[in-house]
């Protein structure tokens, strides 16, 4: 209940700074006289939720996220399995991928524009490539890191390639699945945004930019606001499903800003047991073969 607290107390406390910095103009090496503050970003969003224009905005965007999201999703973890499974289909696909990987999805605009027949296409297109090399490189490295132990118990037991893709590769590489989405669920906000500015009609990104063309600030940041809602709910959504499907993996008893408990001491070993007055050992010791010798025996084997 208290870092829930702590939370909720640090976002009021960015929100009084805004307001206070706006409010009173300040200006030093920042100029805070231009942004508005947090009470008119306030009205101009209770005014935009009250539009239809806002709410078919919102539409479209998730419409396009969601669907370039889990076209990327699908065609990365199919990718990145082929490619760290195939020798072949890594020498084939492997160049290629690497050489595309490090453009930026939103400079892939143009060629959207001359690809695809309508707007809509290209910018789920976008979005779709944005996600995809995370997820792709993520899955990859994810299946390289498995244990080849556990391919090789499978094989023991007669099981097939199938067998081992749905029993050992693809659960063991969920962990690292889940983090090129968590990724790639956030690079697809921040491309279809752009591409909606670019070359969108109607969607969150283009009213933030029409916003601005008309000088209203205000409207500019209930955008922001909007994207940065949309993409925390995405990304929670996608990492409560990733602990979802993986609760059988050992969760960490850490907590930050607390010390891990130390290590109990062992107990001092017994003093032995005195010898008999015939000078041989006591019945029952470690020299005689008893109970005792024999757990001693038993630990030591295990």
């Amino acid at each position: 209940m208290t870092r829930y607290v702590l939370r909720v107390a640090s976002l009021a406390a960015a929100l009084g700074l805004w307001q206070a910095l706006t409010s009173l103009k300040v200006d030093l090496w920042l100029r805070f006289s231009q942004f508005p503050t947090v009470t008119d970003v306030g009205r101009a969003f209770a005014a935009r939720l009250s539009g239809p224009d806002y709410w078919t905005d919102l539409t479209d965007s998730l419409t396009r996220i969601l669907t370039g999201f889990l076209l990327a999703a699908v065609l990365g973890v199919a990718t990145g399995v082929l490619v760290a499974r195939s020798r072949l289909a890594e020498d084939l696909l492997g160049p290629v991928l690497e050489v595309i990987r490090p453009i930026p999805a939103i400079a892939l605009v143009p060629v959207a524009i001359l690809l695809f027949p309508s707007n809509e296409q290209g910018i789920v297109f976008i979005t779709c490539t944005a996600a995809f090399f995370p997820v792709m490189v993520s899955t990859r490295h994810a299946v390289r890191a498995l244990t080849p132990m556990w391919e090789e118990a499978v094989r023991t037991m007669g099981g097939g390639r199938w067998r081992i893709l749905g029993s050992v590769v693809l659960p063991g590489a969920l962990p690292g699945v889940f983090g090129g989405l968590s990724v790639g669920i956030g690079v697809s906000w921040i491309c279809v945004i752009s591409a909606e500015m670019i070359s969108g009609q109607y969607g969150v990104g283009y009213r933030t930019w029409q916003d601005y063309t008309v000088v209203d600030y205000p409207g500019v940041f209930v955008g922001m606001v909007t994207i940065g809602v949309l993409g925390w709910l995405t990304s929670t959504a996608v990492e409560l499903l990733g602990r979802r499907l993986t609760r059988w993996l050992p969760r960490t008893a850490y907590v930050p800003g607390t010390r891990p408990p130390r290590p109990a001491r062992s107990a001092k070993p017994a003093p032995a047991a005195p010898a008999a007055a015939s000078g041989g050992p006591v019945s029952g010791g470690p020299a005689s073969g008893g109970p005792a010798s024999e757990e001693a025996r038993d630990e030591h084997l295990v």
